[in-house]
């Protein structure tokens, strides 16, 4: 049984677990230090792996699906600097993982995120980020990409619905990409974010919604297949719906505060479509919001790395490390202005955000914390 089967087979579960259901997942993490993207980036992410069991056993002969964390306009970078060394993905970490992958053995990997207000091939995206996407694609024929902002290469959109009803939409319309795959990874930063407090590996997953569908200039009917804006409107303000073809959300009554509603979207979009393999990237970032458009931030060099095979464990390691506490309450940093992401999968029994309960392998927390608060 898969864990998107489990998930399915608990749908009638409640939100919140009583004290007599089974306590969720407790995966190890691993966690390293790092300096550099240009210096032992291979061997400490292949140490890691090994430190949880290998990728081998979790990947070989399996179709990869790795999401990408490219948010925002590639033409708005923070301070003038490569977007890879602030708030993008680095296209060295891409091409490790794709190296270090292909040599577990991985029949594909694909590499997916919804762009920025482009339904384009993923390729000229990145070519607008400054990647060298030859380079990317020498290290494998098995390495492709795609664009999930639309329909893109595939006929029709899959849906997957939210085990329990979900929160706020009881399904999504995904790009077929999010299906078929046998292992799905999210590779995140390490960053602070203006409106979820944190964005690890389980936000990351936010951008698997297509903007055709739930985009601002989506279609009211069908999807619109050309989308130029993000998904404010739909998602985070609940100003309307999605594409009349989607589900819409469950009630239109519910709190339009964006504090609510962005979390517990991430937490179903987890659920529905649960993460195998998370990657934080922590080696340079920036702290106080989770791109340039957020004033105040900066840039950070914790020089660190976080991996496990559950996305709840490896973000509540991420969060401590970040000198934040995992189960702090709204009100208390990073979530002074919404719910905790962490607690709210914890109560779906994603995973487990309770630290006494997870074993970090590598360094100690207390040897990689570095301070995101300033």
């Amino acid at each position: 049984m898969t864990r998107r089967d489990l998930l399915a087979a608990l749908s009638a579960a409640p939100f919140a677990h009583s004290a007599t259901e089974k306590s969720p997942p407790a995966p190890p993490v691993a966690l390293a230090k790092c300096a550099s993207y240009d210096d032992g980036l291979t061997e400490t992410l292949s140490t890691m792996f090994d430190q949880l069991g290998g990728l081998g056993r979790v990947v070989k002969n399996k179709t990869v699906t790795v999401k990408l964390n490219l948010t925002g306009s590639p033409a708005l970078k923070f301070q003038g600097r490569p977007l890879g060394v602030t708030h993008y993905s680095h296209p060295k970490m891409v091409g490790t993982v794709a190296y270090l992958l292909t040599k577990a053995g991985a029949k594909r990997v694909r590499f997916v995120e919804s762009a920025w207000a482009s339904s384009g091939p993923l390729e000229e995206y990145m070519l607008d980020s400054g990647w060298n996407v030859r380079q990317l694609k020498s290290i494998s024929p098995n390495v492709i990409f795609e664009n999930t902002n639309a329909l893109g290469s595939s006929k029709k959109y899959h849906r997957v619905t939210v085990p329990g009803g979900g929160s706020i939409f009881p399904a999504y319309d995904l790009n077929t990409a999010y299906d078929e795959t046998d292992v799905m990874m999210s590779m995140a930063k390490l960053k602070d974010h203006a409106t979820c407090g944190i964005t690890l590996s389980m936000k990351n997953m936010f951008g698997i919604t297509p903007a055709s569908i739930y985009g601002d200039d989506a279609g009211r009917n069908d999807p619109n297949e050309s989308p130029t804006k993000g998904r404010v409107d739909t998602c985070h303000v609940g100003k309307r719906q999605p594409a009349a073809c989607s589900p819409a959300e469950k009630n239109s009554a519910s709190s339009r505060d964006p504090g609510y509603r962005m979390p517990r979207i991430v937490v179903d979009l987890n659920a529905a479509r649960p993460i195998d393999i998370a990657l934080i990237d922590g080696i340079e970032t920036v702290a106080g919001g989770e791109g340039p458009w957020i004033r105040g931030i900066r840039r950070v060099t914790p020089g660190l790395l976080v991996a496990g095979f559950n996305a709840v464990t490896t973000d509540t390691v991420g969060t401590a490390v970040m000198g934040y506490d995992p189960r702090a309450t709204k009100g208390v940093a990073p979530f002074q202005k919404c719910d905790n992401t962490l607690l709210l999968a914890e109560s779906l029994g994603l995973g487990s955000a309770d630290l006494k309960k997870i074993e970090v392998r590598g360094i100690s927390i207390s040897g990689a914390k570095y301070s995101f608060s300033g």
